[in-house]
């Protein structure tokens, strides 16, 4: 029996997510895109975490689409590559855009390669944190390709169009000094898990309905009009009043006490 392509470790309301073919460089094929796909539905569906921290075993995050195992099974490409008439999404695409749609911020921390899939599994986080030598690069264009697992999307609001040109027509290869300088990283560290943590550990003092709703309000009004952006911020406003959640927040706050908040209710 294989070992898992992905692994889920839940922990003091932080589930860490692991990438899990360290001897491919956590290249992915299709059994890794099936249980990431599978791994974000049981993250969402436990309401008790609070964040999400991705990364990859062994010596990178992942290095991209592992072409010798996906170009094996040409039937099962066509297959993924459908899209879903109720998502618009592709299984490629959902694979790596379902940690976008995730209910909790999740957070890549990178290191090693990150490369082609790997940098745009990277993008869909709402946080990326790397070291100084990683090396980052849309690698399809080395191909002949275009990114097609949502990273286009990923890439358009991270970076200017200049620069996100640039990358994808090129293929180059930057470190992670340069990602960040891009924008494609948050930020630097020589132990990216560190700054990470301690954002989790800021995240986890909020209240985890009014996280969930802020990840919803900025996902959903980046491209809005700003009718259609003040009706969003309504409408989720409404919905955080009248949550138990903020309750405890204004009661905490009164008493100058840490808040102990519930299970997260917002978000599916």
């Amino acid at each position: 029996m294989s070992e898992p392509r992905v692994l889920l470790d839940i922990s003091d309301a932080v589930a860490t997510v692991t990438l899990n073919r360290p001897d491919k460089l956590n290249g992915v094929d299709l059994p890794m895109l099936h249980e990431l796909v599978a791994t974000a539905r049981a993250v969402r569906a436990d309401r008790d975490v609070r964040a999400v921290v991705l990364r990859g075993s062994g010596d990178a995050f992942c290095a991209g689409l592992d072409f010798a195992s996906v170009l094996k099974s040409p039937t099962k490409i066509v297959r993924g590559f459908a899209p879903s008439p109720l998502r618009g999404q592709n299984l490629f695409q959902h694979a790596f855009w379902t940690w976008r749609e995730l209910p909790v911020p999740v957070i890549a921390v990178v290191h090693g390669y990150c490369y082609g899939a790997g940098l745009q599994l990277a993008t869909a986080a709402d946080f990326r944190f790397t070291t100084p030598d990683a090396r980052w690069s849309v690698l399809e264009a080395k191909w002949g390709l275009v990114p097609d697992m949502s990273g286009t999307v990923s890439l358009r609001e991270l970076v200017g169009g200049d620069v996100a040109r640039r990358l994808t027509m090129t293929g180059e290869v930057i470190d992670g000094t340069a990602a960040h300088a891009y924008g494609l990283a948050s930020g630097v560290a020589d132990d990216p898990a560190l700054p990470a943590a301690e954002l989790v550990a800021a995240l986890k003092e909020r209240s985890p309905d009014s996280v969930a709703a802020s990840k919803v309000l900025l996902n959903r009004t980046r491209h809005a009009s700003p009718r259609r952006a003040f009706a969003v911020e309504r409408r989720l406003q409404l919905a955080m009043l009248l949550s138990k959640n903020a309750a405890i927040a204004r009661a905490a706050n009164a008493r100058h006490e840490a808040p102990q908040f519930l299970a997260r209710a917002f978000g599916r």
